[in-house]
């Protein structure tokens, strides 16, 4: 194996372990975001189920009589509608569902393109367009994210001509 060849063997493993780093990435974002996500939309459903009987059951005459059971209810339910206040906040926050969605597909992109590179032949490959390609991936990304979770868009600064 010729000194080219060697180096360019490396070049093509760091790219694939590149590949795998995001992809793992990705992946395991993926997971935790729909953990949460499923945990945030069990939650919603069982409060607000939990809040309509609670506030239901407390306006029931044996609720009333004994003062201990009247103001636990009374204290119960605007205590789980707060609760469900925050889990709803959250929620709209952190956008854990369209986040879990966003991560499954960045994933699967970078496996489509991490295939491709593969089923290249080693001397058609190009090392600096594929990491442009991947992180192209990523920064694009990265901008979904924010703009999704902060409403807002990154924005590189200019940079001054009499700069480098």
């Amino acid at each position: 194996m010729t000194e080219s060849e060697k180096v360019k063997a490396v070049d093509e493993e760091y790219v694939l372990q590149q590949y795998k780093n995001k992809i793992d990435y990705y992946w395991g974002a993926s997971r935790s975001n729909k953990n949460s996500y499923k945990r945030y939309r069990a939650w919603t459903i069982i409060l607000g189920a939990l809040v309509t009987l609670i506030s239901s059951i407390s306006a029931a005459e044996f609720v009333q009589k004994p003062d201990w059971l009247r103001i636990i209810f009374a204290v119960a339910t605007p205590m789980i509608a707060a609760t469900l206040t925050v889990i709803g906040g959250l929620g709209q926050n952190f956008h854990w569902g369209s986040t879990w969605r966003d991560m499954v597909v960045n994933a699967t992109r970078l496996e489509k393109e991490r295939d491709r590179f593969l089923a290249t032949k080693p001397e058609e490959r190009d090392i600096v367009k594929e990491l442009d390609t991947l992180n192209s991936i990523v920064l694009e990304e990265t901008r979904n994210f924010f703009q999704r979770v902060l409403d807002s868009e990154i924005k590189p600064r200019e940079q001054n001509n009499s700069e480098g």
